[in-house]
């Protein structure tokens, strides 16, 4: 038997595979080019726990909705670590880019309910 989420078990489990994802994204950041052993493996860990995630989500929420939230989110959520942690400068170009995924993710959302 395999698991299938209920609607709202898998916006969890994409608010979960969110977090893995960014924290992924973050120990690459940290990982200082492989050079740094404990965020290196981390990358790993947290991509294949994120990965898995998704695997399950998208058999409820579907593809096109689950990997533009996934991506578009930990977009946006990634960019502001970097701006805020890692004092990333944060450019009006920038800025208006990071409103354009959101549209776009919001966009998908609104498409996938309404067909």
């Amino acid at each position: 038997m395999t698991f299938l989420p209920t609607f709202a078990q898998a916006w969890w489990l994409l608010a979960a595979a969110i977090v893995f994802e960014i924290a992924g994204t973050v120990s690459m950041r940290l990982s200082d080019g492989f050079t740094r052993v404990t965020p290196s493996v981390l990358i790993f860990v947290f991509y294949a726990i994120s990965f898995a995630l998704n695997t399950f989500v998208i058999r409820t929420l579907g593809l096109s909705v689950v990997y533009a939230v996934w991506s578009g989110v930990g977009t946006v959520a990634t960019a502001a670590i970097g701006f805020w942690y890692f004092k990333e400068p944060a450019t009006a170009l920038k800025l208006a880019s990071i409103g354009l995924i959101v549209i776009g993710v919001f966009g998908v959302h609104a498409a996938s309910r309404v067909g």
